[in-house]
């Protein structure tokens, strides 16, 4: 698989905000890429009252809820 268009040292960094189906914005979602390849993911979680998983994030960014 041939990586993403980006110098072969470029460190590039994603986010989105997390919004549950009810508008709670829990956490946020950070992706990091290194030479066009993804080096890591993180799933940061704000709320003590929402449970914020990678299974659930997944979720909500799929329903754009």
């Amino acid at each position: 698989m041939d990586p993403a268009p980006t110098g072969p040292s470029t460190v590039v960094a994603a986010e989105v905000q997390l919004v549950t189906e009810a508008g709670e914005c829990p956490g946020e979602v950070l992706v990091f890429t290194q030479g066009g390849y993804l080096s890591w993911l993180e799933v940061c979680s704000w709320s003590d009252d929402i449970e914020v998983t990678l299974a659930a994030a997944r979720r909500w960014l799929r329903t754009g809820s």
